[in-house]
């Protein structure tokens, strides 16, 4: 859920130009470009460009909205750590760039230490979904259908090897003690051949299969996060099924290059916390969790979610 604005980050907001930076004052003069380190449309970009949005008018500058795709979301969060550090390039990110892919590329920066968070945007579990022909409702009927399932016809589709969909669907398997295919696609081909029952299952955000799930032709089994979602009430946690620590799922939020001000970072934080109860309704109904915060905040669950998927990433042997 939204966490309420923290007294001492409106003060900052407040104070900044005091600090001692008289470009902070002003800040923004000028158009603020934020990167999408993945394609249009996509949950990152979605979210970005209605925070983005709701950023511009209230610093009533431009907010701009740029996708640099590519590597797994390494090529567009590279470019950020190489951007001036003066707030005018900044990026939403999310679980892989941040805290998978440093465990799997050899990187020529760290996105932990190379960039500073700013604020989380929102939660969005994965939601484990079938195709409606399949005969499952629960993760013990899903149990029951995949130990029955002759050899080598049980596989599942991700949106890439790495992404928070493989590794949830890695997690799941590995606690069922059951074999599956992985199927790495690229962008909307997983979950169309997912609705053409040409995959079995498939671990995806929420905000890209609610609508398929409300309309019939997908049925979610399990939400892959510890809380059930407020997008998805009804729908369990695979923790609530059986599996009590399974925590698995994406997460957004804002980044800046290395050594931007502190008070520039505090302002940024201020807005963002102060846009997010005007989307929360929205954000819900596409299936993402507003979460909001400091950038402490933010810094201690990077940290914690880095450490937690560098050991599936080397259980899993998938390092390049």
């Amino acid at each position: 859920m939204f966490r309420a604005l923290p007294r001492f980050v409106i003060m900052a907001a407040v104070t900044c130009g005091g600090i001692g930076a008289a470009h902070a004052q002003a800040y923004p003069d000028r158009s603020v470009k934020v990167v999408v380190a993945f394609t249009a449309g996509g949950t990152t970009d979605t979210l970005t460009r209605a925070v983005s949005n709701q950023m511009g008018q209230a610093f009533k500058s431009t907010f701009v909205v740029e996708n640099r795709p590519g590597a797994g979301g390494n090529i567009g969060t590279e470019y950020v750590v190489r951007s001036p550090p003066d707030g005018y390039t900044l990026i939403v990110n999310s679980v892989g760039p941040i805290a998978v892919n440093q465990s799997m590329y050899k990187l020529n920066y760290n996105p932990l230490t190379d960039l500073m968070p700013i604020v989380q945007i929102a939660n969005v579990p994965n939601v484990l979904v079938v195709p409606a022909d399949l005969p499952v409702k629960t993760i013990e009927e899903f149990l029951a259908y995949a130990k029955k399932a002759p050899s080598g016809t049980l596989n599942y589709a991700s949106t890439g090897v790495g992404t928070s969909s493989h590794l949830s669907g890695y997690m799941l398997m590995d606690k069922l003690g059951v074999n599956a295919t992985h199927v790495p696609y690229k962008g909307a081909d997983a979950l169309n051949d997912l609705l053409a029952s040409r995959v079995t299952f498939m671990f995806a955000t929420i905000p890209s299969v609610i609508g398929h799930i409300k309309a019939g032709k997908l049925r979610a089994l399990a939400v892959s996060s510890k809380a059930r979602s407020a997008s998805l009430p009804d729908t369990p946690t695979v923790a609530d099924q059986g599996f009590p620590d399974f925590d698995a799922g994406s997460w957004f939020g804002f980044f800046a290059p290395k050594g931007t001000p502190p008070e520039v970072i505090a302002k940024i934080n201020a807005g963002v916390n102060q846009a997010l109860p005007a989307l929360k309704t929205q954000m819900i109904s596409e299936g993402a969790d507003p979460v909001g915060g400091t950038p402490e905040d933010f810094a201690r669950f990077t940290q914690a979610e880095q450490k937690k998927w560098e050991s599936v990433v080397k259980k899993m042997g998938i390092a390049q």
